[in-house]
This record gives structure tokens, sequence and C-alpha cells, in this order.
């Protein structure tokens, strides 16, 4: 599992939650900007809309990959395929990265025998 550190005007997907009525979506993610950052999963949020109107909604918890999400119509904001497909591969290519070096590493005697 990646996880993506969230940082002040990254876009993520919003879901909103049952009780929200005043905002409108038809079917499909909304967008959203972060505009404050509690930690890895917790972040306030400026969502637009269906309508293209902008609300403001804090302390949405933020799904990160491998992450249940909520079964009880709770609001939530999670990474596009696009952006996990990316910290997953970056995720990739540091572990190839860090095992060519430590092949390369000189071999101490200790080691060697």
């Amino acid at each position: 599992m990646t996880i993506i550190t969230p940082t002040n005007g990254r876009i993520v997907w919003y879901q909103k939650g049952v009780d929200q009525r005043h905002i409108t979506q038809r079917g499909q993610p909304l967008a959203a900007m972060v505009c404050h950052v509690w930690g890895d999963r917790m972040v306030n949020l400026k969502v637009t809309d269906a309508d293209g109107i902008d609300h403001a909604v804090t302390s949405v918890p933020l799904m990160q990959q491998g992450d249940f999400e909520p079964t009880h119509g709770e609001f939530y904001a999670f990474w596009m395929p696009y952006q996990t497909g990316q910290a997953q591969r970056a995720a990739e290519l540091k572990a190839e990265l860090d095992k060519a070096v430590a092949d390369q590493a000189p071999k101490t005697e200790a080691s060697a025998a």
C-alpha cells in the first residue's frame, strides 16, 4: 500500500454524504481541491459540485490505497486512479533504485566471508 501525502492545492475526488443534499452530484465523483491538511487521512476541501458551485467541507476523511470506503453514507475524499498509479510506480522505482545501489556498494571483508 502506498500512502500519498496530501498538500494544499492538490486535486482529489469527493463523494458526498447522504445528509449533504445541498451538494449536487450526478453519479460521478466531484472534483475537490485540498485547502488544509490535518494529516495523511484528513483534509479540508473546496468541493465543486455538478452545477459548478463551490462548497467548503472540513475534516474530510481521505481514503488511501487499500482503505475500505465508508458504507454508511458518510462523505469522504479519495485519490484519482491516475494519482494512485503514479504513486505506486514511484514506489516501485525507488525500490529498484535502492536495490541497485545496495548491489553496487563495496563489500567489506566481514560481509565477503
